[in-house]
C-alpha cells in the first residue's frame, strides 16, 4: 500500500499579502497612500487624457522638492511622538538670510552651511526646551515658529531677488536623456538623497532604533537605557536641518525670497507625513510613507489645477484624506492593542 502525502498547493498573491499585512500592520497605511496615489492617478489620467505625461509626474517631484525635505524631518519628530510647527517659519527665515547675504555678496559656499546651521539651532532649540524645560512641543515649536518668522521681517519686509547662478542652477537646470522624456532638477536630486539618507538612518542605525522606541514607549525606552534625551534632540535638529536645506530649494524654486513664504506649509507637511502612513502618537512610520503622502499632495494640487478650480479645494481635499488616515490609524492601534 503506497502512502499518498498531501500536495501543498502555492501560495496565492493574495495569501501572500495577507500574512506580510498581518505581521507589519504598520505598513497598511503606507500601501492604503499607495493605493490611493495609483488610483489618483489612473482616474485623472482617464479624466484629462494627459495627465500621466512625463512632463507633469516629472513636475510633480520638482514642485514639491522642498516639501518632501521638510516631510523627512518631520517624520523623525512625529515617530518620537513630538511635533514641529517651526518648519515654515524657519524655511522662510533661512531663505530670508540666504538671499540677503548673496545680496551683499557673500559666496553661496558659506551662504548655504549658515542656512543649514541656522536650522539645525532653530530645531535644538525646539529640543532644548521639550527636554530640559518640560515645554509640549506644541507651545515649543509654536513659539519657534513666532521667533523664526519675526526674524524672517527682520531680514527685510520686502522680497529680495536671487541673482546667484549657483543657487538658480538647482532648479533652472533639467537633466533628462532627451527632449520630452523624463526629467529631474538638482532640487529633485537633493530631495531624492534626503528621502535616502532619512531611510537608511531609520532602517539601519542604533539611532533610528531608539527613534521607533522612543515613540512606543518612551518610559520603556528609558528603562533599556537607551539614550532618550540625545535621540530626540538630535530628531529636532534633524528636522531644523531639513528645515534650512528646504530654505535653499525653496529659494532656487521661487528665485527671491519673502518674509510670508511658508505660511501653511508646516500643516501641509504634518498632512503629508500622516497621509504616509506615520502615527501622529508616535513609534510607527516609515520616510517613504511620508515621500507618497507628498506626492498624493502634489497629485491632489495638480489634478485641481488642471480643472481651472480654486485651489482652496486642495485643501478641502487634503483634509478629507486626512481625516480619513486618522481614522484608519485609530483602527490599526485599537487592534494591535487587542492583539
Amino acid at each position: 500500500m503506497s502512502i499518498q502525502t498531501p500536495v501543498q498547493s502555492k501560495p496565492t498573491a493574495v495569501a501572500v499579502a495577507q500574512r506580510f499585512l498581518s505581521r507589519h500592520v504598520s505598513w497598511i497605511p503606507v500601501f492604503a497612500a499607495i493605493v490611493i496615489l495609483v488610483a489618483m492617478f489612473l482616474g485623472a489620467q482617464a479624466y484629462f487624457g494627459n495627465f500621466l505625461t512625463p512632463r507633469v509626474i516629472s513636475s510633480l517631484l520638482l514642485d514639491n522638492a522642498y516639501l518632501l525635505i521638510l516631510a523627512v524631518g518631520m517624520t523623525f519628530v512625529i515617530l518620537t511622538g513630538g511635533i514641529d510647527l517651526s518648519v515654515g517659519a524657519v524655511m522662510a527665515f533661512t531663505g530670508m538670510l540666504g538671499a540677503s547675504l548673496l545680496r551683499d555678496g557673500l559666496p553661496v559656499g558659506i551662504v548655504i552651511p549658515v542656512m543649514l546651521l541656522l536650522g539645525a539651532g532653530m530645531g535644538l532649540a525646539v529640543g532644548i526646551l521639550i527636554q530640559y524645560f518640560d515645554v509640549q512641543p506644541f507651545i515649543a515649536s509654536l513659539a519657534a515658529m513666532f521667533a523664526a518668522r519675526g526674524l524672517a521681517f527682520m531680514v527685510s519686509l520686502s522680497s529680495i531677488r536671487v541673482e546667484e547662478p549657483a543657487i538658480l542652477w538647482l532648479q533652472s537646470t533639467r537633466i533628462q536623456a532627451e527632449p520630452g522624456s523624463w526629467f529631474i532638477t538638482p532640487t529633485g536630486i537633493i530631495a531624492l538623497l534626503v528621502v535616502l539618507v532619512g531611510a537608511l538612518l531609520l532602517a539601519y542605525t542604533r539611532f533610528g532604533r531608539t527613534i521607533y522606541a522612543i515613540g512606543g514607549n518612551e518610559q520603556s525606552a528609558r528603562l533599556m537605557g537607551l539614550p532618550v534625551v540625545r535621540t530626540k534632540l538630535l530628531a529636532y535638529v534633524i528636522s531644523g536641518v531639513c528645515a534650512g536645506l528646504a530654505g535653499v530649494v525653496f529659494t532656487a524654486y521661487t528665485g527671491a525670497s519673502y518674509p510670508l513664504n511658508g505660511i501653511g506649509t508646516e500643516l501641509d507637511t504634518i498632512a503629508a507625513v500622516v497621509i504616509g502612513g506615520t502615527l501622529l502618537t508616535g513609534g510607527s512610520g516609515y520616510v517613504l510613507g511620508s515621500m507618497i503622502g507628498v506626492l498624493v499632495y502634489g497629485t491632489i494640487k495638480t489634478g485641481i489645477s488642471f480643472l481651472g478650480a480654486d485651489q482652496s479645494w486642495t485643501r478641502i481635499t487634503i483634509g478629507a484624506l486626512l481625516l480619513l488616515f486618522v481614522v484608519v490609524q485609530r483602527v490599526i492601534v485599537s487592534r494591535s492593542s487587542r492583539r
